[in-house]
């Protein structure tokens, strides 16, 4: 039978299993403990962010930084619209609508020109956003610079959604600590992973710490359980982060890995007519979490969903590229402002296998695939064109 070859799937160590065992043999298996204080103090340390607060998930992350922004019922947040449905679902969960901003083609990420158009509109017509949400995709950070200016021009807080951006930078900085709070995800999927998880950072001490406060139910300091607001059971359970503390330790190999991947497609792929590579801004380094490309039809001879089925039938995984939010059911009453360049990069892009665990074999079976699929292509172009 043919091993499927997947996407972006965990790759644990040895080292992980250290700190497990350790969780275990001191019976700290509960959502407090060392490993916990630890995982946080070494996620500053690597990303230079001055306070972080482990959560059960990204969401999670971005809800709590939502409401310690405080969004409130009726409120517009601006938010990527070319990004995973989590970015934006938290803006719902507040009572708040958000309200989609396009993307660039040098990042694929928020385009700061149609940001600062934005706000100057809505400076003018006195209908600010609460907040601004700007996601760092695929491993590549946003523009930052741009966005931060406009951003503190109109003194609307910028939350960064770096949940697939973890390693990357910008201008030498981490993505995820610019703005007012930065969230990172460690899916099972992510560069590395605590099997759910995440992180929320800032450098705002009393921010990251009313983050603990409502990630643990919003447990008033008293004998007795005593809750004098709502909180969540939000909280990063000791064991995982220990896990996430084996997985910091290997982040540079990780990610030099996921670079390599894409060194080899790119090195085998990028000269067939019609394939287009996403770009590396010069602004910064990509950790290409996913080696993503583009699929011009009329040169390749078929679309991106044709070259999706038939490395499927080969048990290889690809996956389209975000389905921009502004098209998502669930938001078809949100504004959106622009959209064009992220519904063609939704409609032509394809996101390939980009472990860090994968072996160069299957590589060399993604590559053969696509490449099978290329020569099928212009075979057929030229036959038809002949007829």
């Amino acid at each position: 039978m043919t091993k499927p070859i997947l996407l972006s799937t965990p790759h644990i160590g040895d080292r992980e299993l250290e700190f497990i065992k350790e969780a275990f043999d001191t019976n700290w298996i509960a959502p407090v403990g060392p490993h916990i204080d630890a995982f946080e103090q070494e996620f500053c340390e690597i990303t230079g962010a001055g306070h972080a607060a482990a959560v059960s998930s990204g969401t999670a992350a971005i809800h709590l930084s939502l409401q310690l922004i405080g969004v409130k019922p009726g409120d517009e947040v601006f938010c990527s619209t070319l990004t995973f449905v989590a970015t934006a679902n938290p803006i719902i969960y507040l009572g708040a609508k958000p309200v989609f901003i396009d993307s660039d083609r040098t990042s694929w990420n928020m385009n700061p020109d149609l940001l600062r158009e934005a706000l100057e509109h809505r400076a003018r017509i006195g209908k600010l956003p609460k907040a601004v949400v700007v996601v760092h995709l695929y491993g590549q950070s946003a523009d930052i610079n741009p966005i931060l200016e406009a951003c503190n021009q109109y003194e609307v807080p910028l939350i960064e959604d770096a949940a697939e951006a973890l390693g990357a930078t910008y201008k030498g900085r981490s993505p995820g600590t610019f703005g007012r709070i930065g969230i990172y995800s460690f899916n099972g999927n992510k560069i590395i992973t605590t099997s759910g998880g995440g992180m929320l950072v800032s450098d705002e001490p009393e921010l990251v710490a009313k983050a603990r406060f409502l990630a643990t139910q919003a447990r008033d300091p008293a004998p007795h359980y005593q809750h004098s607001e709502i909180g969540y059971n939000y909280r990063l359970s000791n064991v995982l982060a220990g896990i996430g503390r084996g997985q910091l330790r290997v982040l540079n190999e990780r990610v030099a890995v996921r670079r390599r991947n894409y060194e080899i497609y790119a090195s085998a792929l990028g000269n067939l007519p019609g394939i287009k590579f996403m770009p590396e801004a010069t602004f910064g380094r990509a950790t290409r979490w996913l080696t993503c490309l583009i699929v011009d039809p009329k040169a390749f001879g078929t679309n991106r969903e044709q070259v999706r089925l038939a490395l499927a039938k080969q048990q290889i995984e690809t996956r389209p590229v975000w389905k921009p939010l502004h098209l998502q059911p669930v938001f078809a009453e949100c504004e959106c402002i622009g959209g064009e360049v992220a519904e063609d990069l939704f409609e032509r892009g394809l996101c390939l296998p980009s472990g860090s665990n994968l072996t160069t074999q299957d590589l060399d079976r993604v590559i053969q695939a696509i490449t099978a699929v290329s020569t099928d292509a212009q075979k057929t172009y030229t036959y038809l064109s002949q007829s």
